[in-house]
């Protein structure tokens, strides 16, 4: 806590000594640039009045803003009418193996997206010896050629991304680390070593601790084990992160243990895509919101991000009891094919449970859109819902979510349509969000096409430009570019991120405000969105003219407790 307090005392001096800097780099150099970008619209993150102005990039920093008409540069950009903004961070990502599939990122750096954040629940590290025996198998085929999550981070950097790159370590990750896949209670000394674990990852750059509650082995952790890691991250000024308990009829009870946790670690927390994820509560979320205004009010820093749909996406455990997954894929694969425990766990996703987030309840097997197989012969079920793939195969909805998952050997990737469009307006409106895919970054292109995926992948970013700034007039643009990039950069304690200034890292956008729109859609989500023209990652010109130029500049970005820090 005290190395972030530190860090927002001292920012803004370190502001004014990199403007001082670059003001007298600039007048001893002549005035010559990397890039220039002329007469666009600087938005610049504050959320204050865009103004016309020229921007310049020297190396990977931003050089200047204001009149340089008389500056030179190697590359020159006319942005007449065009909005020029810091870049996108995708605060909720899972780029994480598509980015070493192909290390462009398409579908984020086509949005604007300059930093994917990962490590909701899950984190790439610190994995041990079973584990890293075990990743082939959750992560689709992929083997793990790294052990820390620092070491995963600078793998991606060296293989080449064109994003930024960054993780909080996830808290199912020490968990599994220390005790395995089984529902048990740490001892006092195990607990220790899952907090040292969660301190070593934050020397190596985590942004914090991000849990995911709905999602086995990590609904086992009660909340005294969630407060001891986010304990252990706040040491280092870290942030604790949570896909809270329950999203639908329990949201109440979940976001007052997210609240909890803050005020017991003494640290800052993000809820991961606020949503309410039942008919029965749509109509209370400004219940909802007043909770957490209350929390902030107290002095507590309660935030939230969002992506602009009515339908969320995650796999069909989802619509299967905690108890189903405990043990892992094989354990849970097995329990499906046993007669008796087959019966109970019918059952148990028949019932609307106050217990567990049931979203075949929450949703209806009308409303859950199949999008993923490993399993080739089963592909082609990809953009039928649940209820029509039972039809065709002649079986109950329960049944067919269970066979289907074991002849896939996967949970089996979905989209359930369990939100208000209401709901969702008003949160992207809320000034304490910012804004996430949860989703991979996938490319409109070879291997990606043959599963579908959810529209946020390729549009969240335009799509809240566009449609709900330009369009619905919800926010004003100057306040959605703060809500995608400054307010995640504080909130996560960026160095020298997050706003056009000089002296910050050249993360620039330039695109059309006119245009901007998300075009993917769920029943055609491969297509990329509209109006994002140049994108810079430190400097490097990744996109030109609506075109990957085959750069690939991304850096990992380290969290508050990096011992690396000059």
């Amino acid at each position: 806590m005290f190395q972030r307090t530190l860090y927002r005392l001292l920012k803004p001096t370190l502001a004014a000594l990199a403007i001082a800097l670059a003001a007298a780099t600039g007048a001893a150099e002549a005035a010559r640039y990397d890039t220039l970008i002329l007469d666009g619209l600087i938005v610049d993150g504050s959320g204050e009045t865009p103004y016309v102005a020229d921007l310049a990039i020297r190396g990977d920093r931003i050089a200047a803003i204001g009149d340089l008409d008389d500056a030179t540069a190697g590359r020159v950009i006319d942005a007449a009418g065009k909005a020029v903004s810091p870049g996108f961070i995708n605060i909720l990502s899972w780029a994480v193996i598509d980015l070493i599939r192909d290390g462009r990122g398409m579908s984020d750096l086509t949005q604007g997206i300059t930093l994917e954040v990962f490590g909701e629940g899950n984190s790439m590290g610190p994995l041990t010896p079973a584990m890293k025996a075990d990743f082939p198998t959750y992560w689709d085929g992929v083997e793990a050629q790294w052990t820390t999550l620092g070491e995963y981070l600078e793998f991606l950097e060296a293989r080449g991304v064109s994003p930024n790159v960054a993780s909080f370590i996830g808290a199912t990750t020490p968990r599994a680390h220390v005790l395995g896949m089984d529902d048990v209670d740490p001892t006092p000394a195990q607990l220790d070593e899952m907090q040292e674990l969660v301190r070593e990852a934050m020397r190596e750059g985590a942004m914090g601790v991000a849990s995911s509650l709905i999602y086995t082995p990590g609904n086992f952790a009660d909340t005294d084990e969630l407060i001891a890691l986010a304990s252990a991250a706040g040491e280092f000024g870290g942030l604790y992160a949570s896909h809270v308990r329950n999203e639908g009829k329990g949201v109440f009870g979940a976001v007052e243990e997210l609240i909890t946790i803050a005020r017991e670690a003494g640290v800052p927390a993000e809820i991961y895509h606020l949503k309410m994820a039942h008919p029965s509560v749509w109509g209370r979320f400004d219940e909802l919101v007043a909770r957490i205004e209350r929390a902030r009010a107290e002095g507590l820093e309660i935030t939230a991000d969002v992506y602009p749909y009515p339908a969320g996406a995650t796999g069909l455990d989802a619509i299967m009891p905690p108890w189903a997954n405990e043990g892992g894929l094989d354990a849970w694969i097995e329990r499906m094919q046993d007669p008796a425990t087959r019966d109970r766990l019918r059952a148990a996703m028949r019932e609307d449970s106050d217990e567990w987030e049931n979203m075949l309840t929450g949703a209806g097997p009308g409303a859950i859109l199949l999008t993923g197989f490993r399993n080739p012969e089963l592909q082609k079920y990809v953009g039928m819902t649940l209820a029509e793939v039972a039809a065709e195969r002649g079986t109950s909805p329960e049944d067919t979510a269970m066979d289907l998952v074991i002849a896939d050997r996967s949970r089996v990737d979905a989209v359930f349509f369990t939100q208000s469009e209401d709901v969702v307006r008003r949160a992207v409106a809320l000034p304490w969000t910012s804004f996430c895919t949860d989703a991979g970054a996938p490319a409109a292109e070879g291997e990606f096409l043959k599963n579908s995926t959810h529209p946020r992948a390729y549009g969240t970013f335009p799509r809240v430009l566009g449609h709900y700034v330009r369009e619905e007039g919800l926010l004003s643009l100057a306040e959605a570019v703060r809500k995608a990039s400054a307010l995640p950069a504080e909130n996560l304690s960026l160095v020298d991120r997050g706003r056009l200034a000089p002296g910050f890292y050249a993360d620039v956008v330039v695109f059309d405000p006119e245009t901007i729109i998300d075009r993917a859609t769920f029943e055609a989500p491969h297509r990329y969105s509209s109006g994002v023209e140049q994108v810079f990652v430190n400097g490097g010109h990744v996109i030109a003219d609506g075109a990957h130029t085959g750069a690939k500049p991304g850096r990992v970005v380290r969290g508050p407790g990096w011992t690396g820090w000059e």
